[in-house]
């Protein structure tokens, strides 16, 4: 099975530990991405037994169709150990968390290709971003090696590194938010938005939404059952989907530069973004064909 594009990758499901049933259950969650965690998620006491399933886990969550991923510890902690149990099992992406600048993806591609030479190039490189500091050299993180293909911003402990106070409005966040898909963006890699941490379903549809509305296409997780609420809000909908239509079909048929829909004057970008709509929907019904 190809792998899905990055570009068309909504979901990125966080699960850790090394309960095997559970964790071959998220490949049923619908997930886009499932990301085996060694971090966080997983006691330094379980991290071997963890390891030891990655290559069935791989296996199992890719024949359910998802893209199959680990992230490792830092490299000054376990992370060394992580990927050398972890690569020869073949991840197709690998993420490190607490990336505060370029070097430490630079370093984290040296021991790749140490560990398991070409086959290193395969695999996507994800940079988490979790810190200040991390933030503000978002867009050399993400040209740090042409393996990354996407970056991914943290919840609680970006909150925490700025000793801002968490609420379920995320406000705390919003510029955070609001920097990191711009970085992002001007660098040409997918932004991952940080995920939604509370168990409510208002906040749940709320959130994504918002992100949407950023710009954002993607959005880590950590709870299987809300894959599918945010793979639905990260797809253009039918209404979206007509809207856009109806902009490009009033553009192509209009003989002027000056051309008004529903009493709004469309100028270029508005017919660019309807395009861009247009293309991603169809990318999505090509892909699931």
């Amino acid at each position: 099975m190809a792998l899905r594009p990055p570009a068309l990758r909504r979901t990125w499901l966080f699960t850790g530990g090394s309960d095997r049933d559970r964790q071959l259950a998220a490949g049923q969650s619908g997930a886009d991405v499932i990301i085996l965690e060694l971090e966080d998620f997983t006691r330094p006491a379980h991290r071997p037994a963890a390891r030891a399933l990655a290559a069935e886990l791989f296996a199992a969550w890719r024949k359910a169709g998802a893209v199959a991923a680990v992230r490792v510890n830092p490299l000054s902690g376990d992370g060394v150990d992580d990927l050398t149990a972890i690569l020869p099992a073949g991840p197709d992406v690998v993420m490190l968390p607490k990336v505060d600048g370029p070097t430490r993806i630079q370093d984290l591609a040296k021991v790749m290709d140490r560990i398991v030479g070409d086959k290193a190039r395969q695999m996507e490189i994800v940079p988490n971003v979790e810190l200040a500091r991390g933030l503000m050299q978002t867009y050399d993180i993400a040209r740090s090696d042409p393996r990354v293909t996407a970056c991914l911003v943290a919840s609680e402990d970006m909150a925490a590194d700025l000793g801002a106070e968490r609420g379920r409005d995320g406000q705390e966040l919003l510029y955070v938010r609001q920097r990191f898909h711009l970085e992002c963006r001007a660098a040409g890699v997918v932004s991952i938005d940080c995920p939604y941490t509370y168990t409510d379903l208002e906040g749940l549809e709320a959130e994504p939404r918002h992100a949407k509305r950023l710009g954002y296409t993607a959005k880590s997780l950590v709870r299987p059952d809300h894959a599918q609420v945010i793979n639905g809000i990260f797809m253009p909908d039918a209404q979206a989907i007509a809207q856009a239509q109806r902009i490009v079909d009033a553009f192509n048929a209009a003989d002027s530069a000056h051309v008004e829909l529903d009493g709004v004057m469309l100028e270029l970008p508005m017919i660019s973004n309807a395009q861009r709509l247009l293309a991603r929907a169809k990318a999505y019904q090509d892909w699931q064909a």
